[in-house]
């Protein structure tokens, strides 16, 4: 059985802890602009106190991020969990993780990339729904912020009659404009895209199941351990960051793919949702369709790509653990997730 945590209403607090990259690894002027957006919406911004600890992977010792996990779930007046960024280590963490620990004080835990090996072996675990979405870093983007910003508040507050957030289901549409240039490094010089395309259907059809996935790469940690999810009536969300070199990537996304498709039990998997591949990548419908079709195993599956998660913005908010509920035609695509 699913735990949902307690949604956040203003004057909550939120814990901001590393169990990846370092804090370290933000500039000053991304923290404190991340720090004046959460503010904002009301909330009470604090930090696990090993944040900023920097060894030279760029993160800290296994002992200091465990530490900070568990104060911030055990704290009982923090309302949120915000991982700083992803990076490349947090699925060091899952055999140490005291679960039970976790199970007794549910609440929000959010962040994507590398932080999918810890969401998605914490939903195994303990069933506490997890949340794929921003991380602290990602609320110091200055421009272009918007959709992010609307989907996280709509999933993760409390119902309010300004705000339509909470409320469930939740219809995901695809953004008007997404990027996915550094901006991290400069605010002012940005590169957008018009979402002319919106999602891609690669294959028609219904389903309804649980969400599990996010980033590829990293989810693929959890194959042959105890961490990872069952797949009977589930709808994958799966997105692939391109680190490879360039026209190596599309190859990778097929083998890593076809190493999902070989997990035991992968026939119970209802459909497959793709985040939007960054323009590096040089993924396109076609190819994409062409990588799917020699996939005898995804022929009677509902299939949807071009979707705002993964390593471009902006991104919705979802929930790893939640129900979804997709409706795919040539005419609509309609994607659901439940919020609470």
């Amino acid at each position: 059985m699913e735990i949902f945590p307690e949604k956040l209403k203003k004057g909550d607090e939120v814990r901001v802890v590393a169990p990846s990259r370092s804090l370290g690894a933000v500039t000053k002027d991304n923290i404190d602009h991340a720090i004046k957006v959460l503010e904002s919406l009301g909330l009470k911004v604090t930090f696990g106190k090993h944040v900023n600890e920097k060894d030279s992977f760029s993160s800290s010792s296994i002992q200091s991020r465990l530490e900070d996990l568990y104060e911030a779930f055990q704290d009982k007046s923090v309302k949120a969990i915000l991982a700083v960024i992803g990076g490349s280590n947090a699925n060091q963490l899952i055999q140490n993780l005291d679960y039970s620990l976790i199970k007794n004080n549910p609440k929000i835990f959010c962040g994507f990339s590398d932080i999918t090996a810890l969401q998605n072996a914490i939903f195994h675990k303990t069933g506490l729904v997890t949340y794929s979405g921003p991380q602290f870093s990602s609320f110091a983007m200055k421009k272009g912020f918007e959709y992010t910003l609307e989907y996280f508040k709509r999933i993760c507050f409390e119902n309010s009659s300004k705000v339509n957030v909470g409320k469930n289901p939740i219809q995901i549409y695809p953004s008007k404009q997404w990027s996915d240039d550094a901006w991290y490094r400069d605010q002012e010089n940005r590169t957008f895209y018009d979402n002319n395309e919106g999602y891609w259907l690669i294959q028609p059809g219904q389903a309804k199941g649980r969400i599990i996935g996010g980033n590829l790469s990293t989810f693929q940690l959890l194959h042959g351990t105890s961490f990872i999810p069952s797949f009977e009536n589930t709808i994958l969300f799966l997105e692939s960051e391109s680190l490879i070199v360039e026209g190596e990537r599309i190859v990778e996304f097929d083998r890593d793919l076809q190493s999902v498709i070989h997990q035991p039990e992968f026939d119970k998997v209802k459909a497959l949702v793709f985040g939007r591949f960054e323009k590096k990548f040089g993924m396109n419908i076609e190819t994409l369709k062409l990588i799917i079709s020699k996939k005898s195993e995804l022929k009677n599956l509902p299939i949807i790509a071009n979707v705002d998660f993964g390593h471009t913005m902006p991104m919705i908010t979802f929930p790893i653990g939640g129900n979804c509920e997709i409706n795919a035609t040539f005419s609509n695509i309609n994607i659901t997730v439940e919020a609470n």
